[in-house]
């Protein structure tokens, strides 16, 4: 897979999820098993977080080679860092199980990313060199 097909899977993903949060935040809520957003701003705030980042993703695709520092800011920190988040939540707040789905689809992104980000040029692993 190329960075530029996981810039666009990744920007289709967050599409995805954003466009729900911000237009049925409550229809979504109880979909997950959640309950609804207390106050619904707060939900319709996430939703505009994953519109920008699915921009993001999509303004990448077109040039990913030259815009790697935005896969490393939303594919590698930002996605891996939600799938810890959902982890904990799960864990220490009792979130519903469905939240786990988003840590294991943000985590697997995360994963992705970076391992395509590390790979050299030449298509191995490891950090390329100049």
């Amino acid at each position: 897979m190329s960075l530029r097909t996981l810039a666009l899977v990744s920007g289709v993903y967050d599409l995805l999820l954003g466009l729900p949060m911000l237009l049925a935040a409550p229809q979504v809520a109880r979909l997950f098993g959640a309950p609804e957003p207390v106050p619904v701003v707060n939900a319709w705030l996430n939703g505009v977080f994953a519109l920008a980042l699915a921009g993001g993703y999509f303004w990448a695709a077109r040039d990913a080679e030259a815009r790697r520092g935005y896969l490393w800011a939303a594919g590698v920190f930002a996605k891996g860092l939600g799938a810890v988040v959902f982890v904990l939540d799960h864990f220490l707040n009792r979130s519903p199980p469905a939240f786990l789905l988003f840590a294991a689809t943000d985590g697997t992104l995360a994963a992705l990313t970076l391992a395509l980000l590390l790979r050299r040029p030449d298509g191995r692993a490891g950090p390329s060199t100049p």
